[in-house]
């Protein structure tokens, strides 16, 4: 449900050819059929959120009473009933499901704590398009165990934001045929659009034991529920009362550190606050001032056998809050990213205090707009205070499709005139020959600073077919050499980078088989000079996902890397210049999360630039109950190479303790034998209100010692208490 499609934008033409192309998708696409409607009962009763749904309001309400099954038989009638109702007041937005399943069909549900993979279990989810234009919106999902989900909708409904967390709440009951959520949702929770009675709106149920996924709007498998322009429509929204529109969190973490071994002991204690104003419903300004990120979780560590540096995902909360408006070009990816928020208040891993941050996000009319300026503090005399800001401003236009800009100013690591500035256009539809979905688009950005030389720009594009049984795809990147945005990630440059992807994705409907995957992936990287320097060839001869939800996979990959100069892959390993060209292969087997024991077994095997390189990742998951989750992963590269061998490995574990939806506890391991260190982040979380949680978060690291035993590395204990007033 959350796992979105590529969509990821393509280059287009000159401008008077890309114009009649774009005419003649226009009409290529059918009429839209009438889009589903359910109205919303206004109340002035008192409900109390208990899952249950017996207060007299709900019967008297206009209901869906059933969905439509989009897996496994897309648009048939589904073995488990679902009814949903909808009631609103100025403030709130209730929406009760009672989710029946027949006899002999179970639940499964194992989690408990907030932003869960619930899609993976038993699940409801509703989807919000708060401005109606199919563009963006929100999530929020439960399982049975109350365990909350939300997200933020961007990019037409192709991603997610999982890690925005808003302030709602939601309460289940299980029953003899099945079990029932009540949502609220508080409308200042919410950016809208004014003066609309109406909103975009979806509902999705997945049930596990029988693998069935079911939908109100839209119940293909070429759609996700998250694709907003194709969701029904909750209709008689009343005035809502937003109030004065000014919420204040103010926060306080205290503690105690020690650096090192030969370091004392230090306390801590930091008080922070946040601030935010609604300006009318559709826009949101925000201040934060001596930002704490005390809670926020410790990166997995990760294995690199490239020669680029690896993307690491935003995790703190300010940045993560309203990130959606600065993505930014359709097809870009990891691979040119003009804005990357970790470049501020980040320094080789390392936290550098946040002094002051604004940030502006919202819609006036077509236009959404976002900004963002930060000061961060000096670091150990390493980094100065640094000022850094961004600006992105994005037009819709036709039914789906935009064009946009983005500009950032500023260098964390305080070097003189730096600046990024682009323009990207995206054409889409969902209604593409009826009802597939069709992508086209071109971005170009420029950068500079003053130490910069040489080609600062870089242009690029995608073109996408992105369905359920043919997914297709074309990209194109240009990356100059001297093209490095201070605020943005791009492990590579001056080079073309030209891919294709396809994919054929039938559904048997016999031998056990849901749906099968032919893949085949091919990537091209030249240097400025057309030279090339490593190509790929994926395919996917055999990918089965089977009725029972195990999945397996076997694939042959071609590739080739050409080396200008000497490659350290791992200490004392160094392989020399040339082409090399070497084939991999890869067996991949994946069991079904609804089991207590489920997992995935990965093995790459076969050539290695003059050598051979065997991989092994492993990830085991142990549920005995919905209280306890241990899960283990590990990873161990053997390469056997001329220049000589190498031998890694990778472990972590987590232990989650779900005591309750609002109380949960965990401990998370990891080690590695490059680095030789050991980390372990443990936390509890008390929600004790919707608008207010507890953490207690302590770390520790030692250093394995080749003569034997662990040194100490450091400890590091906090406690934060936050809460949110709103007015």
């Amino acid at each position: 449900m959350w796992g979105q499609r590529e969509g990821r934008p393509a280059r287009g033409p000159s401008a008077l050819p890309l114009v009649s192309f774009l005419l003649f998708l226009c009409s290529s696409t059918a009429a839209q059929s009438p889009r589903p409607t359910l109205r919303a009962s206004r109340t002035a009763e008192a409900i109390e959120l208990d899952g249950r749904i017996t207060e007299p309001a709900w019967f008297t309400a206009d209901s869906i009473d059933g969905l439509t099954e989009v897996e496994p038989v897309a648009g048939a009638r589904p073995v488990s009933h679902t009814v949903v109702r909808v009631l609103v007041t100025p403030r709130e937005i209730y929406i009760g499901i009672v989710a029946q399943n027949p006899p002999g069909v179970g639940m499964t549900s194992y989690s408990k704590a907030r932003d869960s993979e619930v899609d993976e279990e038993d699940y409801l989810g509703v989807v919000l398009d708060t401005f109606r234009d199919g563009r963006s919106g929100y999530v929020f999902a439960v399982n049975p165990n109350g365990a909350r989900l939300d997200g933020l909708v961007s990019s037409r409904g192709e991603d997610v934001n999982v890690n925005w967390d808003a302030i709602w709440d939601v309460k289940t009951v299980r029953s003899d045929s099945g079990w029932s959520a009540e949502f609220v949702i508080p409308i200042k929770s919410l950016i809208f659009a004014k003066g609309l009675d109406s909103w975009g709106f979806n509902v999705e149920r997945g049930v596990k034991a029988s693998q069935e996924r079911t939908r109100w709007a839209s119940a293909t498998p070429d759609v996700e529920v998250t694709q907003t322009g194709r969701s029904g429509l909750l209709t008689d929204l009343p005035d809502f009362r937003l109030g004065i529109g000014i919420s204040i969190r103010p926060a306080l973490s205290g503690g105690r550190s020690k650096v090192s071994a030969d370091s004392a002991y230090t306390g801590v204690i930091h008080p922070s606050l946040d601030l935010t104003q609604r300006i009318g419903g559709n826009l949101l300004a925000s201040a934060t001032v001596n930002t704490d990120f005390a809670e926020t979780d410790v990166d997995a560590r990760r294995t690199n056998l490239t020669r680029f540096p690896l993307f690491f995902p935003e995790k703190r909360s300010f940045f993560l809050e309203g990130a959606d408006i600065f993505e930014f070009g359709l097809g870009t990816g990891e691979e040119v990213m003009p804005f990357f928020s970790r470049r501020i208040g980040l320094y080789q891993g390392q936290q550098i205090p946040l002094i002051v941050g604004g940030k502006l996000n919202g819609r006036v009319n077509q236009t959404n707009i976002g900004a963002l300026a930060t000061v961060t503090d000096e670091y150990e005399s390493l980094v100065p205070i640094a000022g850094a800001a961004v600006a992105r401003i994005q037009q819709n236009v036709l039914e789906e499709s935009s064009v946009g800009a983005i500009g950032t100013v500023g260098d964390p690591a305080g070097r003189d005139n730096a600046w990024t500035g682009g323009a990207d256009f995206t054409y889409q539809t969902s209604h593409f020959a009826g009802d597939k979905n069709f992508l086209i688009g071109a971005w170009a950005l420029a950068t500079g600073r003053d130490s910069l030389a040489g080609d600062r720009t870089a242009v690029g594009g995608r073109i996408a077919y992105p369905n359920d049984l043919w997914d297709l795809a074309v990209s194109w990147k240009r990356i100059g050499d001297g093209f490095d945005p201070s605020l943005g990630f791009v492990p590579r440059q001056g080079v073309y980078l030209t891919s294709f992807d396809g994919a054929y994705q039938p559904r048997p409907g016999k031998w056990g088989v849901r749906q099968m995957f032919f893949e085949l992936r091919g990537d091209l990287a030249t240097d400025l000079d057309h030279h090339w320097e490593s190509w790929r060839i994926f395919t996917a001869p055999v990918n089965w996902q089977l009725e029972s939800g195990d999945r397996f996979e076997a694939n042959v990959v071609p590739q080739g890397e050409r080396l200008t100069e000497p490659f350290e892959i791992a200490d004392g390993v160094v392989i020399q210049p040339g082409g090399y060209g070497f084939t991999r292969y890869r067996l991949e087997l994946e069991t079904a999360s609804k089991r207590p024991i489920s997992g995935q077994l990965t093995w790459w095997f076969g050539g290695f630039y003059d050598g051979t390189l065997h991989q092994v990742e492993v990830e085991a998951f142990w549920r005995p109950s919905a209280t306890i989750t241990l899960s283990l992963s590990g990873e161990r590269n053997i390469g056997d190479l001329p220049e000589g061998s190498f031998d890694q490995t990778l472990a972590a574990g987590r232990l989650q303790l779900n005591l309750s939806p609002q109380l949960q506890a965990s401990t998370y391991w990891q080690y590695d034998t490059e680095s030789r260190e050991l980390g372990t982040n443990s936390r509890i979380r008390w929600s004790f209100s919707p608008a207010g949680d507890v953490f207690l978060v302590y770390n520790h690291n030692a250093i394995d010692q080749e003569l034997g035993g662990w040194q100490f590395g450091s400890n590091d204990l906090r406690l934060k208490v936050q809460y949110t007033v709103r007015y």
